[in-house]
């Protein structure tokens, strides 16, 4: 039995799932394009590929779907997929039901005008408040006062909901090492990223480390939203202050914001993006024979990508990439490259008995296996 870690290739999007060796499943973000469903890529068609997989395991239900964010990168097209509970006409024949909802605090407060948001954001928030509301089927993480403030306006109270609210420094309850072979450690948000800020998107996104535990070893999996490099910075200081570095070791790295420099420093850089030193400390504390993967487009090292203002930027890659030699770690993947450019197919890395191993498609059909050696026990 082996716990599964799958990302898709969506573009400039985020979507992966795990796949627990008890058969849980967790969806973070989702990015369906439209087009696929023509045949049009080079993305894959998303909404056809995890019904599939649901399918093939005679699910019709994702045991947690968590979105980091509200950005339509992260949620394009998904209400035309999932069973919502707030409104009949999001439910029906065919759509995928959510047992539980997480979702960083910024996505139930966020409160611009429907124009200034996109209109399946709207919606999630409708879902995400209607749970809370109900007391049941959601998680949310951090509680800042302007969450208290939401929930006496609707006539509820922090105590009463407590038990849906996990902080930045704690584990989601949901799932342990125990039963479940995984737990999930909040790094973020922060209170302060809601209650001190006007940005309810990227500053507040949802961080995790991912610990999956198989026999006597474990491996981490940090999960990184569109985050930038303060926020990165936030997250190092608390962690060193609590001696939990820990948590901040990884054999996979799911970098922030599709290969952004701004996830890295301020300043991109003319070749190369230099990390600030907290940032750095992140990279280097990625572990022998680890992976980095971006969630992204191709990203092509010529003088065009040089200038191009938007992610995703060669600069950070040759950083992550000499990073990754500093530590021994085995490769940097983005997902809009595996196995090719012209027909990329999923990334899917298995954790069993042999540790972390990429299963990789080949255009033969055949599996390649990059074995991660499984450390020593103690």
């Amino acid at each position: 039995m082996t716990h599964r870690i799958i990302f898709y290739p969506v573009g400039n999007g985020d979507t992966c799932q795990i796949v627990l060796e008890n058969g849980k499943r967790i969806l973070m973000d989702y990015r369906h394009r439209k087009k696929t469903e023509l045949g049009e890529g080079p993305e894959i068609n998303l909404k056809e590929r995890l019904k599939k997989e649901l399918d093939d395991a005679k699910r019709d239900s994702f045991d947690v779907v968590a979105f980091t964010h509200g950005d339509t990168d992260h949620l394009e097209n998904s209400t035309e997929f999932f069973h919502l509970r707030h409104a009949a006409k999001y439910q029906g024949e065919g759509r995928i039901k959510i047992d539980t909802l997480w979702v960083p605090a910024a996505m139930v407060l966020e409160c611009g005008t429907n124009g200034q948001q996109s209109s399946e954001f709207v919606i999630w928030r409708q879902e995400a408040r209607h749970r809370l509301k109900e007391g049941k089927g959601i998680r949310v993480f951090s509680k800042p006062e302007k969450l208290k403030g939401w929930l006496e306006e609707n006539d509820l109270t922090l105590e009463s909901r407590r038990h849906l609210i996990t902080d930045a420094g704690q584990l989601a309850p949901d799932f342990n090492l125990a039963s479940d072979g995984v737990e999930f450690f909040c790094h973020s948000p922060f209170i302060k990223h809601v209650d001190d800020g006007d940005d309810l998107r990227n500053a507040a996104s949802l961080i995790f480390n991912v610990r999956f535990r198989k026999g006597f070893n474990d491996y981490d999996y940090l999960a990184v939203g569109d985050s930038e490099w303060c926020v990165l910075e936030d997250i190092v200081k608390t962690t060193k202050y609590h001696n939990n570095m820990d948590r901040l070791a990884w054999d996979l790295y799911n970098i922030p914001h599709h290969c952004s420099y701004l996830a890295l420093n301020k300043d991109k850089g003319e070749y190369e993006t230099v990390p600030t030193p907290l940032v750095a400390e992140i990279l280097m504390a990625g572990k022998e024979g680890a992976y980095v993967v971006s969630s992204s487009c191709p990203i092509p090292d010529t003088k065009e990508a040089r200038e191009e203002p938007q992610p995703p930027h060669i600069q950070a890659r040759k950083c992550y990439q000499t990073y990754l030699k500093k530590t021994g770690g085995a490769k940097f993947l983005v997902t809009m490259e595996e196995p090719n450019a012209t027909k990329p197919e999923p990334l899917e890395f298995k954790i069993d008995e042999n540790g972390l191993s990429l299963t990789r498609a080949t255009a033969a059909a055949a599996n390649i296996i990059i074995s991660k050696p499984t450390p020593r026990a103690g």
